[in-house]
């Protein structure tokens, strides 16, 4: 089974990106079965539950890497438990916490990928702002592309070769 989770805090504005991204993954794309889309929200450890089982899992989240606004991350392998050590909030802490007791227990996926954006601003709001919002499809694209990658046959509804 392959998860994809999208994560964040809709309240803080882009930092709800991860979930608005599995949003638009989900209204654009025709998911195969064996593919799970979890809104993991900030849920933190309760998502042991949702993800521990699986063999393959893609994180889609606000990331903060130093770079300018919208720039786009993708990180595997050691890069991936390095970032959610540096990152402090609630839900990122939780996945942390979720990532070590997987290990711990001898479970969890074989492959795990990060994949988000740069944000511009994690003040209190709903909307994500304009330059973030221009760049989800972009973010969409390259996590389809990784699913596309481990062998799923995931497909526009709209009929489009390309683009979220």
């Amino acid at each position: 089974m392959v998860v994809v989770l999208g994560i964040g805090n809709l309240l803080l504005s882009d930092e709800g990106l991860g979930v608005r991204a599995l949003e638009l993954l989900q209204r654009n794309y025709t998911i195969p079965e064996g593919v799970k889309l979890i809104d993991g929200g900030t849920l933190g450890l309760d998502l042991l539950y949702f993800i521990e089982d699986a063999e393959k899992l893609l994180v889609l989240d606000a990331i903060s890497g130093g770079e300018p606004p919208g720039t786009l991350y993708t990180l595997k392998g050691d890069e991936v438990r390095g970032y959610f050590r540096r990152k402090v909030s609630m839900h990122e802490l939780g996945f942390q916490e979720v990532l070590g007791l997987m290990e711990l227990r001898g479970r969890g996926p074989k492959e795990i990928v990060v994949m988000g954006i740069e944000p511009k601003t994690i003040e209190l709001g709903t909307e994500l702002s304009p330059e973030i919002e221009a760049k989800l499809p972009e973010l969409v694209d390259v996590a389809v592309c990784q699913l596309r990658s481990w062998g799923l046959e995931v497909k526009r509804k709209d009929g489009e070769t390309q683009g979220a």
